[in-house]
Formats: structure tokens, sequence, C-alpha cells
């Protein structure tokens, strides 16, 4: 019907295309990394589309996208072939990273929050609106934290690890994690509320 078709030759029978995924899914157990590049290429625009969909944020879009790939790689022996295809299986991991960015992204508003509600009140309304201080605050305060501090309460914010995971990462003991976790936050608080770190109160 459309004369102004691409030939016909070019497409790939869905005989041929589900056995290409048969292909690609056992070299991904395999840990084959030639197959989890074809992988890659052929479902990571999809993966980084549905991410930007739900998120609203390109780069929030790539660090899914990252996410989604890494936790197949690693979870590859997880992949059962008789439970669906490679491409359901890869959309699945995408919805679950999908919702805990979106957990994430919570959790640091509700940072925030909790910072800014330790702020002098006075100085919250004179400063309205507040919410653009209170991340130049809270950006600040942050950088001038001790460095295990800082990393710990970065790893929680921007990776969503959890103190066992961070535990984990970096070999420090967890009971080390949680002291810091505790102080950094600490520090947080009353950098905020001190409101005029490094002239942020000019």
């Amino acid at each position: 019907m459309n004369t102004h078709s691409r030939p016909t030759t070019k497409l790939v029978p869905p005989v041929e295309e589900t056995r290409y995924e048969e292909e690609l899914a056992r070299g991904l157990v395999e840990a084959d990394e030639d197959a989890f590049a074809a992988i890659y290429r052929r479902w990571g625009s999809l993966v980084h589309t549905m991410a930007t969909r739900s998120l609203g944020d390109t780069h929030e879009a790539e660090d899914v996208t990252q996410r989604v790939f890494t936790d197949a790689w690693r979870g590859r022996h997880g992949f059962r072939p008789e439970r669906g295809a490679l491409g359901a299986w890869l959309v699945g991991i995408t919805r679950r990273k999908i919702v805990d960015a979106l957990a994430a992204r919570g959790r640091r508003l509700a940072l925030l929050e909790s910072a800014a509600r330790h702020a002098t009140p006075a100085r919250l309304v004179q400063q309205a609106p507040d919410e653009v201080l209170d991340r130049v605050l809270l950006v600040e305060a942050l950088s001038r934290l001790p460095h295990a501090q800082r990393e710990v309460l970065c790893m929680a914010f921007y990776e969503d690890l959890t103190q066992v995971q961070i535990s984990e990462r970096t070999g420090v003991p967890l009971g080390t994690v949680k002291s810091h976790t505790r102080r950094g936050l600490h520090r947080l608080r009353t950098c905020v509320s001190q409101g005029d770190a490094h002239g942020t109160g000019m």
C-alpha cells in the first residue's frame, strides 16, 4: 500500500526476532559482555524514555537507566526466560528503579523540610520564598561537613543507599556509619539554622 516504505528485507521476521532475543538472554546469563552491550543498545532508549516520562528529569533518568542495566548485569542469574521475555524483565526492573528514585526524591525533600523547620522562624519570614534558600544552605552545609560525614550523607541522599549498604561499600562498621549520619544531620540542621553561613545571609 505504501510505495515509499523501506524494503521489507530490512525487517526482521518475528521468528528471527524472538530467536535473537533468546540468544541475547543466553549471552546475558553466561556473562557475555558483547551480548550485554547489544542488550543495552536494544533497550537502553526504552528504559531512558520510561524514566524520563515518570521522573520529568533527564539527569535522574540517566541515573535510573544506569542502575537498571547495572542491576540486570548483577542479577542476570535471576532471569528466567520461562517467566517472560528479556525486554519485559528489563521493563520490570525499570519500574522498580523509578519507584525507588521517586521515594529517594521524597526523602530528600523531607530532609530539606526537616532542616528548614529548625531554622529561625524570623529569618524564614524575612527571606521568602525559602525553598531556593534552603537548598543553597543545605548544599553549602554539606560541603562544609567533615569528609566522613559528607560521604555517608551523600551516599544516602543521592545514591539512595541504606546504612547497611553504605557500610558494605565503604568497609566502615555499621555503628560508625550510623554515628556519622547522626552527627552529620545535626551539623546540617545547625548550619541551616544559622542561615548566613558564608555570606548567604547578605
